[in-house]
């Protein structure tokens, strides 16, 4: 029902807030919670990066596709329309290379540590999907594990992790 004051609202500031923050984002959790609210920034002494803005907004369009597509089986596609939706409108989806709602096309490394070449992306995500759908009955270190083996793919040029997490809240459903 989208309450205000509801788990929707909470999971929506929270999950956002704590999933932005990671990456870097320098919003506040009252700046993600009025953004939410009122669709607006307000005033601040520091200035904020529009991206951080644009992707607040979106990851609160990708918690609501979650929730519509509780019971819907985990897919390539589902993953790519999360990326899509987190990243669309940002300075990054105007760079030709970056391809968003796409798998990578260059490589890149995380914390200095190398991932999946881009022509390995689909053939792993696609192997990742098939294990993690063979298991009978899953558990939260299933969920982890999948994670996990999907941060090591790192399958898009950037937005893995908030697209990790947004995933892992997507595999304990149904909310």
């Amino acid at each position: 029902m989208k309450l205000k004051g509801g788990i929707y609202h909470r999971t929506q500031i929270d999950l956002t807030y704590n999933s932005n923050r990671i990456e870097g984002s320098k919003l506040t959790h009252d700046q993600t919670r009025y953004i939410f609210e009122t669709n607006t920034i307000g005033v601040s002494k520091e200035s904020i990066n529009i991206d951080d803005i644009i992707e607040t907004t979106n990851h609160f369009r990708c918690i609501d596709l979650i929730i519509d597509k509780a019971k819907t089986k985990l897919s390539e596609s589902f993953i790519k329309e999360l990326h899509y939706l987190l990243k669309s409108g940002t300075s990054d989806s105007q760079k030709d290379w970056f391809n968003v709602g796409e798998y990578k096309k260059l490589p890149n490394e995380v914390g200095g540590n190398e991932t999946c070449p881009p022509k390995e992306v689909a053939a792993k995500m696609r192997a990742l999907l098939n294990h993690y759908h063979l298991i009978e009955k899953k558990d939260l270190k299933d969920i982890i594990d999948f994670h996990y083996q999907f941060e090591i793919i790192h399958p898009f040029q950037d937005g893995n992790g908030r697209v990790g997490r947004l995933i892992s809240q997507a595999l304990k459903s149904p909310i």
